[in-house]
């Protein structure tokens, strides 16, 4: 787990000195075989060989992943004077209670899924992510994070 960017990713991977790693943009960067860079005819070529070893169809190999729901990347408009401080006073708060990774922004755990809010380095926003095991515990676990960002925004937009 690493903070988001093509270029961190990138250099993440050397350093680490792994054989893999990817965004939830798609991104795939491959050290394994190959170069160390993102490359989608790789990675096709990588899958059709793993299939082309397995008595299984590719549907049979998805199948047995695990099932979680996710949101798409949520953006909510912050002042760049209030995110990094929005993003901290989350993670302050929901450490009292929760498991909290701090690598990029504030990713809250709750044991069967995960809420992450993390400043955006290119706008004036906070970006949102959650993922659970069922729509119904994504629904209380985006309601319980995004209310508690929108009363920080609110008590920190009121006193400066």
């Amino acid at each position: 787990m690493w903070r988001t960017g093509h270029s961190l990713i990138k250099r993440k991977l050397k350093e680490e000195k792994a054989l893999l790693a990817g965004e939830m943009s798609g991104h795939m960067f491959f050290a394994d075989g190959y170069y160390g860079y993102d490359d989608a005819i790789f990675a096709a070529a990588r899958l059709v060989s793993l299939i082309s070893r397995s008595e299984k169809p590719l549907s049979a190999l998805i199948d047995e992943l695990p099932r979680y729901v996710s949101t798409p990347e949520i953006r909510l408009e912050c002042p760049d004077s209030l995110k990094f401080r929005l993003v901290e006073r989350l993670r302050q708060f929901f450490a009292d209670t929760r498991e909290v990774i701090d690598i990029d922004g504030a990713r809250i755990l709750f044991g069967d899924g995960w809420g992450l809010v993390r400043a955006s380095n290119t706008q004036p926003a906070l970006v949102a992510r959650f993922e659970a095991r069922s729509e119904k515990r994504l629904d209380e676990i985006r309601t319980e994070v995004l209310g508690k960002v929108a009363s920080l925004k609110s008590d920190m937009v009121g006193t400066g």
